[in-house]
């Protein structure tokens, strides 16, 4: 009996010694659909593993910035965190090539070449030291401010949001005579409050969100920077996990990310909607301007890639797939005539 007593009870001890908590931080406001989802997949995962994997979220920002949060990662207080490529650029470079700007045109054809490059991404990601579950499309990141911008001439000198770390897009938007101004994520609505920004570019439900709608008057809708989000797990933390736990935690995130990928989209036209009806108003952008834009911040690009600000031949093959899908289309419209 009492052999039987000690077997038990180091079974429990061994037990309890093989779970593990996975602390993930996210700006995500609490009470957002994103963070109810996400604290579904949590239980789905506790409940798959018999409690030996527990994903405890903190949501709002509440951990910091993004440089803040991947500190913590590094010291073991954090496992992961919910980031958007700039945040990660230093760590893998190549995270920026969605996000070039003006390099897509439609969510479509975004899709289309991503069907072809997030796994590259992804298995990139994992050899830099992150585990990822997918990506998940923020939409596009369209210019918001209080005065109208109609062309390049109202760009000229306007302070204009970068996000911390983002080297990308700070070059671009000096090549485009702004004036950018460096702020983590979560000091853009007081940069908008007190002045020190006149412009920045997100996504309606990104702007919603985060309630920078509540500071603009105007937003002028060309597909700036197609924007996604992605979750990051330190792959130490999660190579501790075992084989099968960690099919599990692979098998929900990426169905969950799967999920936020196509409810995004959905998410961000209502988004649209909402500011429109809260009274901002939309500015069209001359299309000579959208093609100087273009022309301007696509010799941006190339010259970053080529000073290794990303992997050039991975952007080329982006612009290939992006080339595809247009000559596909213009020839399925011909034969439609």
């Amino acid at each position: 009996m009492k052999k039987m007593l000690i077997t038990l009870l180091a079974l429990a001890l061994g037990s309890v010694a093989s779970a593990a908590t996975l602390k993930i931080a996210t700006v995500t406001p609490e009470g957002s659909q994103w963070m109810k989802d996400m604290r579904e997949s949590a239980k789905e995962i506790n409940e798959r593993t018999d409690g030996r994997v527990q994903i405890k979220y903190y949501g709002g920002g509440v951990m910091g910035n993004d440089a803040k949060v991947l500190g913590k990662i590094r010291i073991g207080a954090l496992q992961g965190g919910a980031f958007t490529p700039a945040a990660l650029a230093d760590i893998y470079p190549d995270l920026n090539v969605y996000g070039m700007p003006l390099v897509f045109d439609s969510e479509e054809e975004a899709t289309y070449v991503r069907k072809r490059l997030d796994s590259k991404l992804q298995e990139g990601l994992e050899a830099a030291g992150f585990v990822n579950f997918g990506f998940a499309a923020g939409g596009f990141a369209i210019v918001m401010s209080n005065t109208p911008v109609n062309g390049l001439d109202d760009l000229k000198g306007k302070r204009v949001w970068v996000p911390e770390g983002d080297s990308i897009s700070y070059a671009s938007m000096e090549a485009l005579s702004l004036a950018p101004v460096t702020l983590p994520l979560t000091d853009v609505l007081t940069g908008l409050q007190t002045g020190l920004i006149d412009i920045v570019a997100m996504s309606p439900i990104g702007a919603l969100v985060l309630q920078w709608h509540t500071k603009i008057k105007y937003m002028t809708e060309i597909p700036l920077v197609y924007t996604v989000g992605f979750m990051a797990v330190d792959k130490r933390a999660f190579g501790k996990l075992s084989d099968a736990d960690q099919q599990v935690v692979r098998d929900v995130m990426k169905k969950t990310y799967e999920k936020f990928d196509l409810s995004n989209l959905e998410d961000n036209r209502e988004a649209r909607d909402a500011l429109l009806k809260a009274g901002i108003k939309s500015v069209p952008f001359d299309a000579e301007e959208v093609a100087r834009l273009r022309e301007r911040l696509l010799e941006s690009n190339r010259r970053l890639g080529g000073e290794g600000a990303f992997n050039l031949a991975l952007y080329d093959e982006m612009m290939s797939y992006v080339q595809e899908y247009r000559e596909t289309n213009e020839e399925a419209a011909a034969a439609a005539q």
